[in-house]
């Protein structure tokens, strides 16, 4: 299982995330380029001392990513407020690649359209999005709860 992040601009959710990873024993990729340095601050005090322990790779660009992954022959299944279905509906695999939007404008539609699979989190009318780490660490409970890890 995988978690990958498209050009995530909030170091803090970015640095959660990558712990989530870490803790969970899940690569983690970044999309970039990030809104961020990876030297910044509040990246590196959401991620304490864990992110010594993640297994990150970054990917110069969409185009490099998605090279990466179809090579691999690896699902991605992104995580959009357009999503078709619920990703409680979702039939997660072990191999699949979890992957999160911007925080202030998600993914362009070129990789909206390019995700194997779009999920969606069912919420109350009217209201957005949730926090992406919040979403995050969601799609990677059920994920992990199918797949018996």
């Amino acid at each position: 299982m995988r978690i990958a992040l498209y050009q995530p601009d909030i170091a803090q959710n970015t640095g959660t995330i990558l712990r989530l990873a870490a803790c969970l024993g899940l690569e983690a990729h970044i999309i970039e380029p990030a809104g961020f340095a990876t030297s910044d601050r509040a990246f590196r005090r959401a991620g304490l001392d864990y992110l010594d322990h993640v297994d990150l790779t970054r990917h110069v660009s969409w185009s490099a990513f998605e090279s990466w992954r179809r090579d691999a022959g690896l699902r991605v299944v992104l995580a959009s407020t357009r999503g078709e279905r619920s990703y409680l509906d979702h039939a997660f695999a072990a191999d699949d690649i979890l992957m999160f939007g911007r925080e202030s404008s998600g993914v362009p539609d070129a990789v909206h359209a390019a995700a194997d699979v779009r999920v969606a989190i069912p919420m109350r009318p009217g209201l957005r999005s949730l926090n992406v780490a919040m979403a995050c660490a969601m799609l990677v409970g059920e994920a992990l709860r199918q797949i018996g890890r």
